[in-house]
C-alpha cells in the first residue's frame, strides 16, 4: 500500500504587513482628523456665533402673552400645549448671569456698546475726521480713537493745547457714561529730544499720555479705569523719512477696551504678613528658598566628591607601599640566596 505524502504546509512570514498597513492607514485618519479640527475659521464662527444669538433673542421666540393664547384656542384647528405646574414668576439666575454679575460684562447689553461709542465719536468729531485729524476704527475686542498730536501739542511740550482741551472735555463727557476700562498712549516720531524735562521720545510720550488721563480725571471719568502708557517712535504707523510721515507718528490713542479683565494675584488674610500680601514678594522669597537650597545642596556634593577623592588617595598609597614592601622582601630573599650559594 502506498503511504499517502503528507503536504507541506507553506508559511506566509510577510503577514505582518497586512496589520501594519491597517494601522499605518488608521493612524493617517487619524491625524487628518485632528488637523481638520485645529483649524478654526473665524468668519464662519462669527457668523455662527451672531446667528444663535439673533435666533435666542428675536422677538418671535419668546412666550406669547396670555391674551395671544386666548386668541390662539379660539382659532380652529389650534393645538393648545397642556400645562405641567405653575410657571416662575422670578426666574432663578442663570450661572451665565452670576458669572456676568462676578466679572461685570453682560453680553446682552454690552454686545453694541463700542460701537454705541464709535457712532457717538463719528457725530461729534465729523469735522476733525473729514480733515483726518481724527480717526475710529475698532474690532470685536478693542475701540481705538487716534487724534493727531498737531491739534493737541505743541512742539516738545506735554501741556494740552487749548484745542486740545476742549476736544477732551467732548470725550470726556462721552466716556464717563460707560464702564469700559480706557488705555491713552503716547506716540512719536524719531526726531530725538534733548530736553531737561525730557530727555528722550519716552518721556515725553509718556508725559503726553499721563497730561490726558488727568485732564479725562478732572472731567469726571473714573480713574481706575484709566491708564498712560508711552510708546516713544516705536510703533510707527507710517515712514518717519518725510514730513507728513513723521506727522502721522506723531499721535495720541485712545484704546477702549470691550470689558475689563481681572489681574492675576494672590488674596491673602488679613493677619498675613507684608512680605506675603502680593505676588512679587512671594516669589522673591521662593526664589531665595531655592537658591539656598541649591546651594546646600551643592556644597554637600563637593564635600562628598572631597571625601571620595581623599579615600581613593589613601587606597593608591596603601597599595604603593604594599609593592614596595613586597620588592624589599624579593631583594632580601635573593641576597640571602646569593650568600647561600656562596658557603
Amino acid at each position: 500500500m502506498v503511504r499517502r505524502r503528507r503536504q507541506e504546509i507553506h508559511v506566509n512570514h510577510e503577514r505582518w504587513l497586512v496589520s501594519y498597513a491597517d494601522f499605518i492607514t488608521l493612524l493617517f485618519a487619524f491625524f487628518v482628523v485632528m488637523y481638520s479640527i485645529s483649524q478654526v475659521n473665524q468668519s464662519k464662527y462669527r457668523v455662527l456665533s451672531e446667528t444663535f444669538v439673533q435666533a435666542f433673542n428675536s422677538p418671535s421666540h419668546s412666550l406669547p402673552s396670555p391674551d395671544e393664547q386666548s386668541e390662539e384656542a379660539a382659532l380652529p384647528g389650534t393645538l393648545n400645549p397642556i400645562q405641567v405646574g405653575e410657571p416662575a414668576k422670578t426666574p432663578a439666575p442663570s450661572s451665565i448671569d452670576i458669572r456676568n454679575e462676578h466679572t461685570g460684562f453682560n453680553d446682552t447689553n454690552q454686545r453694541d456698546v463700542l460701537t454705541e461709542i464709535s457712532d457717538l465719536f463719528v457725530e461729534r468729531f465729523a469735522d476733525l475726521i473729514a480733515d483726518n485729524m481724527v480717526s475710529v476704527a475698532g474690532n470685536e475686542l478693542w475701540l481705538q480713537i487716534e487724534l493727531n498730536d498737531s491739534i493737541l501739542f505743541s512742539s516738545g511740550s506735554a501741556d494740552p493745547s487749548a484745542q486740545a482741551q476742549s476736544i477732551f472735555d467732548e470725550v470726556s463727557l462721552i466716556l464717563k457714561e460707560y464702564p469700559n476700562p480706557i488705555q491713552v498712549e503716547g506716540h512719536t516720531d524719531n526726531v530725538p529730544v534733548n530736553l531737561p524735562r525730557y530727555p528722550s521720545n519716552w518721556e515725553l510720550s509718556a508725559a503726553r499720555a499721563a497730561a490726558i488721563v488727568k485732564w479725562m480725571v478732572q472731567k469726571g471719568v473714573d480713574p481706575v479705569r484709566l491708564s498712560a502708557v508711552g510708546y516713544g517712535e516705536f510703533q510707527p504707523v507710517a515712514e518717519n523719512t518725510t514730513d507728513a510721515g513723521r506727522a502721522r507718528n506723531r499721535r495720541v490713542v485712545l484704546m477702549i477696551a470691550r470689558k475689563s479683565m481681572p489681574r492675576p494675584g494672590v488674596t491673602v488674610s488679613a493677619g498675613a504678613p507684608a512680605a506675603l500680601s502680593a505676588s512679587p514678594a512671594m516669589d522673591d522669597l521662593l526664589n531665595n528658598q531655592a537658591t539656598a537650597a541649591a546651594a546646600q545642596f551643592t556644597g554637600s556634593v563637593l564635600q562628598a566628591d572631597s571625601a571620595a577623592f581623599t579615600s581613593a588617595n589613601t587606597q593608591e598609597t596603601l597599595a604603593t607601599d604594599g609593592v614596595s614592601g613586597q620588592n624589599s622582601s624579593i631583594s632580601l630573599s635573593s641576597e640571602a640566596s646569593a650568600a647561600s650559594v656562596s658557603q
